[in-house]
C-alpha cells in the first residue's frame, strides 16, 4: 500500500513535544496547538494566536519530499556548505535581518509554507517562488524606519536593496535575483506583474493575511473578497476552504 500521508504530518511519528500550550496574547489563556498548526483561535477571546514553534522547512530535508511536491527540492533550490539547501541559508539570512522579530519572521514562514503547499499545482519556478516568500517582507523594518510606516509601497522600495546583496552572497544566478527582486518590488501593488511565481506569492501572502486584515468579515464576505482578489485557482480554493466554509 501507498504512502497516504506525509510522516511528519502522521501523528504516530509525533513525539509528546509535539503537543504542546500556548497562552493567548490577549486574554492568557492556554491554548492546545499541534506542531503544524499555523494559528488557533483561543477559545475564550476569540483572538487569533500564531504558533510561535511552527516548523515548515521539513520539505527541504525529507526523503519524501519528491512525493509529495512533485520536485526535488533540493534538486531546484542547491545545497551550500554543509548541504545547507538555499532555502535554509535564506531563512537564516531572514532571521538575521529581522533579529528579534517574531512575528516578521514567522509570518514569512507562513508564507514559505503555503508557497510550498501552492507550488505542487501551479506552474512556476520553485526556486523563485521560495526565495520571494522568504524574502517578500524583508524591507519593513527599514520602511518603519526610513518613512515611520510599513505600507506596502515603502516595504516595495526598501525590500529590494535588503534582498539583492543576500541572493548574490549566496551565489544565486542574476535571472533568479532580479526576478525575485522585482516580486518584491511589486507584492502589494501589483504594478503589472503578473508572472506565475508571482501570483503565487501573492496568494501565499493573502492566506496568511486574511485574518489579521479582515478579522470582523463573515463568510460570505470572505468568500467574495477571496474570488476577487486571489490570482491562482489553488490558492483560491485552498482560501476558501480555511475561511469561507
Amino acid at each position: 500500500m501507498g504512502r497516504t500521508m506525509c510522516p511528519g504530518q502522521d501523528t504516530m511519528f509525533w513525539s509528546a513535544d509535539d503537543v504542546f500550550e500556548i497562552p493567548c496574547g490577549n486574554c492568557g489563556h492556554e491554548i492546545e496547538f499541534f506542531r503544524d498548526d499555523a494559528r488557533r483561535r483561543c477559545p475564550k477571546c476569540q483572538h487569533m494566536v500564531k504558533n510561535p514553534k511552527l516548523n515548515l522547512g521539513c520539505a527541504l530535508w525529507c526523503e519524501h519530499a519528491k512525493e509529495c511536491l512533485g520536485y526535488d527540492p533540493k534538486e531546484k533550490m542547491g545545497e551550500g556548505e554543509g548541504g545547507a539547501s538555499l532555502v535554509d541559508q535564506l531563512v537564516d539570512a531572514m532571521k538575521m535581518q529581522f533579529g528579534k522579530d517574531e512575528k516578521r519572521i514567522n509570518h514569512a514562514l507562513e508564507v514559505l509554507g503555503h508557497a510550498q503547499d501552492l507550488i505542487k499545482t501551479e506552474e512556476g519556478d520553485p526556486k523563485v517562488v521560495l526565495s520571494a516568500a522568504v524574502l517578500h517582507d524583508i524591507g519593513i523594518q527599514e520602511a518603519e524606519k526610513k518613512h515611520g510606516s510599513n505600507r506596502g509601497r515603502f516595504q516595495e522600495i526598501e525590500g529590494p536593496p535588503i534582498a539583492r546583496p543576500i541572493m548574490e552572497g549566496l551565489g544565486m544566478d542574476k535571472e533568479t535575483v532580479d526576478h525575485v527582486c522585482d516580486i518584491i518590488a511589486n507584492h502589494h501593488t501589483v504594478r503589472g506583474m503578473d508572472t506565475p511565481e508571482f501570483r503565487i506569492l501573492w496568494d501565499s501572502d493573502w492566506l496568511v493575511n486574511i485574518p489579521d486584515v479582515y478579522p470582523d468579515f463573515d463568510k460570505e464576505h470572505l468568500a467574495k473578497l477571496i474570488n476577487k482578489v486571489f490570482k491562482t485557482e489553488t490558492g483560491r480554493q485552498k482560501a476558501l476552504s480555511m475561511y469561507a466554509q
